[in-house]
């Protein structure tokens, strides 16, 4: 395991990685998740040996540190995300991003441009304000206060179904209250304007369960490659892991 400061006061963000050449892939993991939980299991498929693959947890996930002081916007969880990758000397990685860690990825991309040479979004928060869930809009529907210190928190757990919940309730509480809130925020510009204005190679992954991608042929005039996968839900590397290899591998 790995680590670098990402606030200048000690906090740091963590990641595991496997050895190999190439440009690095970066797996990025959606709200109240882990990166290797979600992408392990795809990185050891055979059409990715040898390459070198990034599981990072952003602030407040998984194994990475969660100060009480840090804001936990997107930008925020985007610069953390820069530290992490400097410190393990990457630049031009392909980030391979799902839901919430897509529009970190999209900031990312846009703040540092040197570190992102490719873009794989998994179903990524494009558009604030998103239609009501048990995910990021029903966290934001609490104040802090109700979420961290009421029932919040274990009400969220209970709706969210035990999958997500064995990694959800492995978050603390203020950094996945104040991330969600973020995220039902957005970005000025918006998440969808900043991706369609990136330079980089950029594919939209969204499963076939979920219906059309609001907005897809605007991606596509902007150059966006948008995949729908049959049979598959909002967590396309389970669901359908041999497609989702295909395009994290560049050979869909």
């Amino acid at each position: 395991m790995r680590q670098a400061e990402f606030d200048g006061q000690g906090s740091q963000i963590r990641w595991t990685e496997c050895a190999g050449e190439g440009r690095a892939l970066v797996y990025v993991h959606g709200l109240g998740s882990m990166s290797a939980v979600y992408h392990a299991h795809i990185a050891g498929h055979r059409a990715l040996a040898g390459r070198r693959q990034l599981f990072v947890d952003l602030p407040g996930h998984g194994l990475s540190d969660r100060p009480a002081s840090f804001g936990y916007t997107l930008e925020e969880h985007a610069d953390a995300l820069a530290a992490a990758l400097d410190a393990a000397r990457v630049t031009g990685a392909e980030l391979v991003a799902h839901s919430m860690g897509g529009a970190v990825a999209i900031v990312l991309a846009a703040r540092r441009p040197d570190l992102v040479a490719r873009l794989v979004l998994t179903e990524a928060n494009l558009d604030p304000n998103p239609a009501p869930s048990a995910g990021s809009s029903g966290i934001a529907s609490y104040t802090e206060e109700e979420f961290t210190r009421g029932t919040g928190f274990e009400d969220v757990l209970a709706r969210v179904g035990p999958l997500w919940a064995a990694t959800m309730r492995l978050a603390d509480p203020l950094a996945l209250h104040r991330t969600a809130v973020a995220l039902v925020r957005g970005t000025r510009p918006t998440m969808r304007e900043l991706l369609r204005a990136l330079p980089v190679e950029r594919t939209y992954v969204v499963g076939g369960l979920d219906g059309e991608p609001a907005g897809r042929a605007e991606l596509i005039a902007s150059g966006v490659r948008v995949v729908t996968v049959p049979d598959a839900g909002h967590n396309i590397m389970f669901d359908q892991p041999e497609a989702f290899v295909r395009e994290v591998a560049g050979r869909g």
